[in-house]
């Protein structure tokens, strides 16, 4: 747990556009241990499946391109490797659970097939032993041997996220990155894929990036967790200690509209304003215009991540000293 297996340093990356130049993420840092999850958390378009597309090495050039940084997975920097390099990592290292099955699999194969490919890809195997381990994974992930020879209009939305998930963990992978995947799935089956994403991930001792919107599934899942808004991580730490003091004013915001089952409130709280422009972000702090402890200095200087606490980093030096001595926030 206390071994480093991701360490992200100083990553930006940009989309030129006719309209200018879009800040998609902007000097950003994060560390994940080995066997830990991180709960990836903010608004759409605040960056996080541009980040995780980017440590994948999958952001479509034009018209992205990944600007600065560095990024370390097993002692290696990623953005130093060829094309057939990061082929070998992606599935068989790192792979990557997205948002839409329907969109992930191919509707003119059959899911084994699918399957075995990416098992055929990575393992030196023979065509028929990938095909026994598919029919072994689909089981894994709670669907029948029998079915394996189904395409995937056959399945149900909950059982394509189970293929895509059988598919990702083929080949043992030890970084799993998870964008969204039940925002298309009702209530009873996200239930139901969540706790399989977690039985498996303990089976296959992996660590994962769960990006998601939703603060209960991070609370239910994650470690650690990193607060994203407009391209950088505004504040990262274990989930105890951010759920018990949240600091930043965004973070702060994130939870006043959660709605709380003991309270008898006809509104919930709402952060004012609107995500800013990533083509003209503003000056300073990206999250100044909306905040209500912004000062004169929010518009001037961008905050750099400071501790509040150990193993606790907030990027608004006006709210970590407010905590440290002892005030309201």
């Amino acid at each position: 747990m206390n071994d480093t297996m991701l360490d992200i340093k100083n990553l930006t990356i940009h989309y030129s556009t006719e309209g200018g130049i879009v800040h998609a993420v902007e000097g950003l840092n994060l560390t994940l241990g080995r066997g830990e999850s991180l709960g990836f958390v903010g608004e759409t378009g605040a960056g996080k499946t541009t980040t995780a597309l980017g440590i994948m090495r999958l952001i479509p050039n034009p018209p992205g391109e990944i600007k600065s940084g560095q990024i370390i997975f097993n002692a290696e920097n990623l953005l130093d490797k060829s094309e057939s390099e990061m082929r070998k990592i992606r599935g068989g290292k790192i792979a990557m659970i997205f948002q839409d099955p329907m969109t992930s699999l191919n509707p003119v194969m059959t899911v084994d097939k699918q399957i075995a490919e990416m098992i055929s890809l990575h393992k030196n195997v023979s065509h028929s032993e990938a095909l026994k381990l598919a029919g072994d994974m689909l089981e894994l992930v709670g669907i029948r041997r029998e079915r394996m020879h189904d395409y995937p209009h056959q399945f149900s939305g909950g059982m394509k996220q189970r293929v895509v998930i059988a598919i990702a963990l083929a080949c043992d992978p030890e970084l799993l990155i998870a964008d969204e995947p039940t925002t298309a799935l009702d209530v009873t089956i996200q239930a139901q894929v969540l706790e399989l994403m977690k039985e498996l991930k303990q089976k296959f001792s992996a660590s994962m990036i769960l990006i998601t919107h939703d603060l209960g599934i991070v609370a239910d899942i994650c470690d650690k967790v990193a607060i994203m808004y407009a391209g950088r991580v505004v504040e990262y730490a274990d989930k105890r200690s951010l759920y018990t003091n949240p600091i930043h004013p965004y973070t702060r915001g994130l939870f006043r509209s959660v709605p709380d089952i003991e309270e008898d409130v006809d509104e919930l709280p709402v952060i004012p304003g609107l995500m800013p422009d990533p083509v003209n972000l503003p000056s300073g702090c990206a999250f100044h215009p909306r905040c209500d402890m912004a000062g004169p200095e929010c518009a001037n200087v961008y905050p750099e991540m400071t501790d509040a606490e150990p193993g606790h980093y907030v990027a608004c030096p006006v709210c970590v000293k407010k905590f440290l001595e002892g005030g309201k926030l």
